[in-house]
């Protein structure tokens, strides 16, 4: 139970402590300011606590965003303010340190502490407090013409959504999530049944018959509409939480993932080898978000973020049409679902799987070539987080960080060369993984790969195409287990990558959000024991030599259960502990 002190005395036909009841709060009334900080004192210090004037008029949803919202230690509207207790303790000081009883002016005195108070948006919503029965009239007149049952409706959907999701599935979604809020239902609760539906139909696109197929198509579909509900959820009623994060970041890759795998079973049943294909679809599809995430912790706090081509795409946002063409071609989950969910149904895998690459093969290049035009164009100077961003994604392990110490000369950031050196060094692995695959050549190319990784981190990474370095890291691991489990031309040898990769993937994608949360890169000795990318790569290319090749698929089996213990243990850990941020993205990832 949260409380909520009224800062003076109730205003007769007011409806205002029924609204805070209906929020959850306990209501009391404090006479003055003195009165006002003995309650505080009396509630117990691992509860929540609000102060609002009497005088509140305003919608309900307006006291929700600003008094219930879980992600902010303090937040106000005009006439409420609440804290959580982190921030209880800047709050006692305040009241103490002035006698303060309106809400606005204990908030601004928490500015002015460095305590920072959340101000959601409230668009058409009213919170006010009139100060005489004419403005009073005036503003309950304001609540009365605007149905905020309709804001909150309209205000679940993400502002910023693809074509496919905005048109074919938030109109309804956003009335199911409604449902599942009245019902008591969590946000955790429809992850997790969005992730047992994909499941299904994973399982359903196993079995390779058509029927299992269109099966499999409908049930990815519905796990889509699950997908959207439950952040629409979330946003109707503020249901935000750190396990809520890891799911939520975690469980659309494994859906996707689990569902090409299902494919390959299904094809292989009908006589047809397609597990390259899948690998190759995850490998693409992970080395486009690690693009999207790097470009994007490269320059969220940049200054002077300006550019040409970022004028451009100012201008072309202006024409309606634009937006979606241009949101649509880069294939974002929703499209990508669709078209796998069709294709599924009335096609075969194969098909599936080549249609996938050929589209995010386009998508990828179309957004990759558009950042790095804006990179050269624009004037900007990176922050050292930027920077340290760059480097933790990086992943790179002792063999790296030992090149990049006694390399370390002093230079700083920017110009080319850390971009350029991870290129030279992917481009030697993948070429030699190619030609001598499963040779003491291509360890040798390995050893050459993470001194070049060494060489491209042992500056800040501050230059105009440093956020390449990651991506470049990510397409060299990759496609060197790829290219390995292909040449070895063993039964398993291609499953036993794709769980490789995807346990790897599983570790990029956790150290991303830990990032994106503000909470930094996964512990260094983490990275240290699972090798970091070089010391995979480098371990697998041994793996190729020394073990016989029907022995390759039991080794990167081991070893894919062994990176995904480790950083998975810990990385349950960290999301299910207190200090875990609560991440919820409010764009649709590629």
């Amino acid at each position: 139970m949260s409380t909520a002190i009224l800062t003076g005395p109730p205003v007769p036909g007011s409806s205002l402590e029924g609204d805070l009841r209906s929020l959850g709060f306990d209501v009391r009334s404090a006479a003055d300011a003195a009165a006002t900080v003995q309650l505080l004192d009396a509630v117990p210090p691992g509860e929540r606590v609000a102060l609002v004037d009497p005088r509140f008029v305003g919608h309900v949803h307006a006291l929700r965003l600003g008094l219930t919202d879980p992600r902010f230690p303090a937040a106000a509207v005009p006439g409420a303010l609440t804290a959580q207790p982190q921030a209880r303790a800047a709050l006692g000081r305040a009241l103490r340190t002035a006698p303060l009883t309106a809400p606005d002016e204990v908030a601004a005195a928490l500015d002015a502490g460095g305590t920072a108070v959340q101000r959601p948006e409230l668009g058409s919503l009213v919170a006010a407090v009139p100060h005489d029965q004419a403005a009073r009239t005036e503003t309950e007149a304001a609540v009365a013409a605007v149905d905020d049952e309709a804001v909150r409706l309209r205000t679940a959907v993400k502002s910023r959504d693809g074509f496919f999701t905005t048109y074919c599935i938030s109109p309804y979604s956003r009335y199911l999530a409604r449902w599942c809020a009245r019902r008591g239902l969590t946000p955790n609760q429809v992850t997790t049944a969005s992730l047992l539906t994909a499941l299904v139909a994973a399982g359903c696109a196993a079995t390779g018959t058509r029927g299992g197929y269109v099966a499999a198509g409908l049930l990815l579909l519905v796990s889509f509409v699950l997908d959207c509900t439950d952040g629409q959820l979330a946003r109707y009623s503020l249901q935000y939480s750190t396990m809520g994060a890891w799911l939520d970041a975690t469980f659309d890759r494994a859906k996707e993932y689990a569902y090409y795998a299902g494919l390959a079973l299904g094809a292989i049943r009908g006589g047809d080898d397609v597990w390259a294909l899948a690998l190759g679809a995850m490998v693409l599809q992970t080395c486009r978000h690690v693009v999207d995430f790097s470009f994007n912790e490269a320059n969220h706090d940049a200054t002077g973020n300006t550019s040409p081509t970022a004028a451009l795409s100012g201008k072309l946002d202006s024409v309606g049409w634009t937006v979606w063409v241009r949101r649509m071609i880069v294939l974002p989950i929703g499209e990508r679902w669709a078209m796998i969910a069709v294709l599924t149904a009335v096609t075969t895998p194969r098909t599936v799987f080549y249609a996938l690459l050929i589209g995010c093969a386009f998508a990828a290049c179309y957004t990759t070539a558009g950042r790095v035009l804006r990179s050269l164009t624009r004037r900007a100077t990176r922050t050292d987080r930027a920077a340290q961003a760059l480097a933790d994604l990086a992943d790179s392990g002792a063999l790296a960080e030992s090149v990049a110490a006694t390399a370390r000369n002093g230079r700083p950031g920017g110009g080319f060369l850390a971009p350029v050196l991870a290129l030279a060094g992917a481009a030697i692995l993948v070429v030699c993984a190619l030609l001598n695959g499963g040779t003491w050549t291509f360890v040798g190319a390995a050893v050459l790969y993470a001194f070049f990784g060494g060489l491209a981190v042992r500056a800040s990474l501050k230059g105009a195409l440093d956020w390449l370095v990651p991506p470049l890291f990510r397409i060299a691991e990759y496609c060197a287990i790829l290219i390995l489990a292909v040449e070895a031309d063993v039964a398993g040898a291609l499953p036993a990558a794709f769980a490789l990769v995807a346990a790897v993937a599983y570790h990029h994608y956790d150290t991303v959000y830990r990032i994106k949360g503000g909470s930094g890169a996964p512990p260094n000795w983490l990275v240290r024991v699972i090798g970091g990318h070089e010391g995979r790569t480098l371990l697998v290319a041994v793996l190729a030599v020394l073990v016989p090749a029907d022995g390759f698929p039991l080794a990167l089996t081991a070893v894919a259960v062994a990176i995904a213990l480790v950083a998975g243990v810990e990385s349950i850990r960290f999301w299910v502990s207190s200090g875990a941020p609560a991440v919820h993205d409010e764009g649709e990832p590629a």
